[in-house]
Formats: structure tokens, sequence, C-alpha cells
């Protein structure tokens, strides 16, 4: 049986494979692809280290520093998705697409999170044929049209930014008063003459023949609608957690984030080993976590008296306020050093 296995292959599950390996603990890294969400971009400029890296180099980049301590502690398995993560008795077991399974004694999930998709009428019917989720892969067949971005964050002011370079033309859609991504992005953008800001704004239907012509937008303030003549319709507005694999092994949020505590990144079980309800130290099994104190909401100050349950959460795929490649690395890397010593504990 392996010591670990890591469900995930981007900053969080790279780092802590790549802490796992030099370590010495039998790892098994499971992913569909390295690098995580950030393979499709064009360009990152805030992890730390590099002023500009594409998504593409910073996947090659964390799978070389992986493999250079693989030796013979650590299995890498790309190209699978795990479906089904269970107890069993002395750990737990991972099941893949393929029907492959993985055992060890405690996993980590960085499984990440997929894409939003947007839910406007019209929005299905043309996707692929002018609504696309990847600026990166689909952008420069929109040289010198016009087109949309839907999305205020970092991804959607980002992927505005790499439009501009071959677009007629970039509508940047938000529907509120204020852009939440990074203020140099945002006002780098907005001085371009061929951007426009549409804040306060939603879609409402994405219209088209074989192809889409066009993108009917409303002011949530004044109700106002609009048809914008686009041909392209490019979304980023934010993601959905990768965890209905471990449904009914951890405690998930409203949304399907992974519950952890944020001192060591662990999650919680529904259930025991030996099949009862699993709570945290500080409340009872009918109680609930959030209505305690500041102290059981937090944890216990004392890591070796919590309620022991094997399974770590790092990245997107967490309840933890902020998400970003940097934030879900050194996530990884905190998780891994309590996984180190609580397999020390219960070996």
């Amino acid at each position: 049986m392996n010591d670990l296995i890591i469900i995930g292959g981007g900053p969080a599950g790279i780092a802590a494979g790549v802490y796992a390996a030099r370590k010495r603990v039998k790892t098994a890294l499971i992913t569909e692809e390295v690098g995580g969400q950030s393979t499709v971009s064009d360009g990152i400029q805030n992890w730390i280290g590099t002023v500009n890296i594409p998504g593409s180099q910073l996947a090659k980049d964390l799978r070389e520093h992986l493999l250079a301590y693989k030796d013979d502690v650590l299995t890498l398995t790309e190209g699978e998705r795990v479906e089904k993560l269970e107890k069993i008795e002395g750990g737990f077991r991972a099941t893949t697409a393929e029907g492959k399974t993985v055992d060890a004694k405690a996993v980590l999930l960085a499984s990440g999170a997929g894409r939003k998709q947007l839910t406007v009428p019209g929005a299905d019917l043309f996707e692929h044929k002018g609504v696309t989720y990847c600026a990166s892969c689909d952008g420069p067949m929109f040289s010198g049209q016009d087109v949309a971005v839907v999305g205020g964050g970092n991804a959607g002011v980002e992927t505005a930014a790499q439009l501009l370079a071959y677009a007629k033309s970039v509508t940047l859609i938000h529907r509120r008063s204020e852009f939440k991504a990074d203020a140099i992005t945002v006002e780098k953008v907005l001085q371009h003459p061929n951007l426009r800001a549409m804040t306060d704004t939603e879609p409402v239907e994405v219209h088209g023949e074989k192809f889409v012509t066009g993108m009917a937008v409303k002011n949530v303030k004044t109700g106002e609608t609009e048809l914008l003549p686009v041909t392209g319709v490019f979304v980023e507005i934010g993601v959905l957690p990768n965890t209905s694999f471990a449904k009914g092994l951890v405690e998930l949020d409203e949304v399907g984030r992974i519950v952890t505590n944020p001192r060591n990144q662990r999650a919680y079980l529904t259930q025991t080993s030996d099949g009862a309800s699993g709570a945290r130290r500080g409340e009872s099994s009918e109680g609930d976590v959030r209505a305690g104190t500041a102290t059981e909401v937090q944890g216990p100050r004392n890591d070796a008296d919590e309620v022991p349950g094997g399974v770590w959460a790092a990245g997107d795929c967490t309840d933890e306020l902020y998400h970003q490649n940097n934030i879900a690395a050194g996530d990884g890397v905190k998780a891994l050093e309590d996984i180190y010593q609580w397999l020390a504990r219960n070996r």
C-alpha cells in the first residue's frame, strides 16, 4: 500500500508531490493533466519568480520539477480521472474512470475546479459555434471580428487582453459595478481603444443561425437591453470544484468545495472507519461547527489532538477564501508537511 495518493496535478498537487518525493513518502499522483487550469493561459504574470510565463510552459516546468525527484518513491499517472474515493481498512482507495484502483494510507485532494457554463438561452446550442470557454484554444479563429467576454475576474479581464491582440473589438461584460481582477490588469485593458467595458450588465440570450451572430445583454440596474453584434462569446464566469468523486466521504460546503482546516489543510470525514458519523473535536455529531465557538470552528490548538481522518485538501477544490496558483502551491506544501507528521505518528 502507498503512503499517499495525490489526486490532481495543478500547482497544489505538484508542489505536494515534490515535497513528498523529497521526504521519501511513497506516493501515487493521479491527474488528467499536469498544470491545472493555467495550462490554457496565454501568459501568467503573478507566478513568483517569473515576470511572464505561458501556462503551457508552467505545466512543463511543474512536470519536470516533479520528475526530477520521482526516483522509486513516486508514481505519476497522467490522462486518468478519479471517479470514486472510498474508505477501506487501513486507508483509502481511489478508482479511476478506466477501473484502475490505487490504495494508500492518506489522501491529498488537489483536484481543482472546472469552468462554470453560461446558462442563458442559446449558450449550449452555440457552444463551439461561437461560444467558447478557452481563449487560448479558440481566440485566433476570431481574428478581425467583434467578440464579447463575459466575466470580470482575473480570467475574464486577462482573456479580454489576450483577444485585443487580434480581434477587431472586445466588449467586456461584468454583472457588478467594479471589476474583481487585479487593478493593474484592469487599468491596462480599459485603456485600449478597441475595448468596451459594460458593468452592471449580464447576458440574456445568445443569437445565431449556424454560428453566433450576436448576444443580448441587460443592465441589471435599469433593465435596459441591447443586442451586441458579436460573432464570438468567451465565457469566464468562475469555476466549480471537481469533488463529486469524494461526495459522501468528506464534508463539502453548499457548492461542493471541500471544507478544510486552514491551519493544516485537513478535510473532515463524514464517516469514521467503523461507519459511524464523523465529528470534529469540539462538536457533537449533530452539531454545526459553524455555530460553535471560534475554537470549535478553527479546530483545536494542538493538531495532534484533532480527530484523525487521513484526508487533506488544497487548491481550488477547497473552501479556502483565496484561490491563486501561488496560494495553491503553498497550501499543497502545508498539507504535505502535516501528512508527513501524521504518517509518522500512525505507522
